[in-house]
């Protein structure tokens, strides 16, 4: 099993150096369920939340904690994004989530794309609950990433 790089040699946590790593194009894809009833899912396509819109605010939720992420994550690394993109799509079971993030940079992006689509499943149930109140958020996970020592497609 591979070593855990946030720990040094006596087990303190530290901040991984990626100087030396080279740069390279990244590219990580996340995504997450937020499921909800039947009736829910009506006054989401029929516009009638208390709130407003919640695909459209979660977009933009999940959008801006990409860009947040460092300051979220002790230890992440601060990255330029060059893309950060959050589709909310409407299914049977409730809202499908997906999140793009890219940067050219000698560390992933895959913490950006995961709590992207983090913020936008919590905006959708923040922006839900007047209406429902069991929402369930589940199966956020990676899908993919690219760039780096070794790319990663999910298989299931």
């Amino acid at each position: 099993m591979t070593e855990l790089s946030h720990y040094d040699e006596s087990g303190r946590v530290r901040m991984v150096d990626v100087g030396d790593k080279p740069t390279s194009s990244r590219t990580a894809v996340a995504s997450g369920k937020v499921l909800l009833k039947p009736e829910t899912i009506a006054a989401i396509r029929d516009r009638a939340t208390p709130k407003g819109d919640p695909l459209e605010i979660a977009r933009i939720a999940g959008i801006m904690a990409a860009k947040k992420t460092p300051e979220l994550i002790p230890l992440c690394d601060q990255i330029n994004l060059s893309k950060a993109v959050v589709t909310a799509e409407i299914t049977e079971y409730g809202v499908r989530l997906e999140a793009t993030a890219k940067t050219t940079s000698q560390t992933g992006v895959e913490m950006e794309a995961l709590t992207a689509v983090t913020v936008a499943a919590l905006t959708i149930y923040d922006m839900c609950k007047a209406v429902q109140k069991n929402i369930e958020i589940s199966e956020i996970r990676l899908e993919s990433k690219t760039g780096g020592k070794a790319d990663y497609v999910r298989e299931d």
